[in-house]
């Protein structure tokens, strides 16, 4: 008799995941199916990660052709797909930048983080390392981007001592009274993913950047959920109409194969050993980000993207509409989105009932329903996951 997947699962691999035992076993664009051959609506894409639906064939494509040939070969030498890859970056971005390729969002940051201290130590007299960050921030799981994000209960003892040279502030407001002749950058999300959903007002950001760039003070913006278009530019920065001195990307750039990228527009700041990565940016998980930034590219010109965040948001707001005894604020922008619910209960109900309505979403901070679907979400499979998410509702 072959073991379930719950026993293999439970006995072999580490223990780090709450997870709810389906076994998915295709998709096409926001549908996935499970091995019962029961279809699901997929409102979170991998939270953020698959930006061009499941079984996207353009992608599958695009790596079936570079694996044939080359799948890795090391950064000891030039890797075609992953020069196009940085000058693409540079170009949708709109900044002169150069860019570095890790193999997630936390590598990425880890790597904004390098930068501002090597800044730190050579641009100024005095040494100059703390990084101050926000309350509510989430930039990683490794124990330094741990240490970075604002949350204290991620700072727990079992995992101490952490690196030190980094703070938090409840307020973007704040910043400015922590900033010591030590401090050499700012770090933070434009819409906070984990924290809720919450985006910050952009007249305080573009004072805040002008603020730093006075003072000679980096400027690092964490896209790693924000980037790839995810807001509705390719950037949330441009968005907010400002330029960062650092910006790091993941989760969407490889429409579901793992890369991390950290750009900057201090190009010439490490040199050759400073920095590395084995399987960063190699041919497979460029190749991929290529095709990726292709499609979305071609979506956003053809006015795609606005057209689905349109429609998504009216589907949001009837939703938040119908129920206000159990919604109190709408918030996100672009595919980034989020209900705020009356208590944590009533959302875990909420995302219980939408999986048992084969729905999938997802909670972000203490009481924040968060939507995160692909960006190529058709508007038939936004119809069909809302009907569900309803029916989801309705049985609280």
């Amino acid at each position: 008799m072959s073991e379930t997947l719950e026993n293999l699962d439970k006995t072999y691999v580490l223990n780090t995941y709450a997870r709810n035992y389906v076994n998915f076993k295709s998709g096409s664009n926001a549908i996935l199916k499970d091995d019962k051959q029961k279809e699901y609506i997929d409102f979170t894409s991998g939270i953020g990660v698959v930006s061009v639906g499941h079984g996207n064939k353009q992608v599958a494509n695009a790596i079936y052709k570079q694996v044939s040939n080359i799948t890795h070969t090391s950064n000891l030498y030039a890797i075609e797909p992953q020069a196009k890859l940085a000058k693409k970056i540079q170009e949708l971005s709109g900044y002169d930048v150069a860019t570095f390729f890790s193999n997630s969002g936390a590598e990425a940051n880890e790597g904004a983080i390098k930068i501002a201290r090597k800044y730190g130590e050579t641009k100024f007299d005095n040494k100059r390392y703390k990084v101050i960050t926000l309350a509510h921030s989430f930039h990683g799981r490794t124990i330094t981007t741990v240490k970075a994000t604002g949350q204290e209960k991620m700072h727990t003892p079992n995992f101490s001592p952490y690196p030190d040279g980094f703070s938090f502030n409840k307020h973007i407001e704040d910043i400015y009274n922590s900033i010591d002749e030590e401090t050499v950058a700012v770090m933070i999300e434009l819409v906070q993913g984990e924290g809720g959903v919450q985006p910050f007002e952009k007249s305080e950001i573009q004072k805040l950047a002008k603020f730093l760039k006075e003072k000679d003070l980096l400027l690092i913006i964490d896209e790693v959920q924000t980037g790839v278009y995810r807001t509705g530019e390719f950037l949330a920065s441009n968005l907010y109409d400002i330029q960062p001195d650092i910006i790091t990307l993941a989760k969407g750039l490889g429409g579901g194969v793992p890369i991390g990228a950290v750009v900057t527009t201090h190009k010439d700041i490490f040199t050759p050993g400073d920095h590395g990565s084995t399987f960063g940016g190699n041919y497979l998980s460029s190749t991929a980000a290529l095709e990726v930034l292709s499609i979305l590219e071609k979506h956003q010109d053809e006015g795609k993207i606005k057209k689905t965040i349109d429609y998504f948001s009216d589907k949001l707001t009837l939703l938040f509409e119908k129920y206000p005894n159990i919604f109190t604020k709408e918030v996100g922008l672009g595919l980034m989105r989020g209900l705020r619910v009356k208590d944590e209960a009533t959302l875990s109900a909420i995302i219980n009932n939408g999986f048992d309505e084969a729905v999938l979403v997802l909670k972000a901070g203490k009481n924040t329903l968060r939507f995160l679907p692909p960006l190529t979400i058709t508007q038939d499979e936004i119809d069909e996951g809302f009907k569900r998410l309803d029916n989801a509702i309705s049985k609280i």
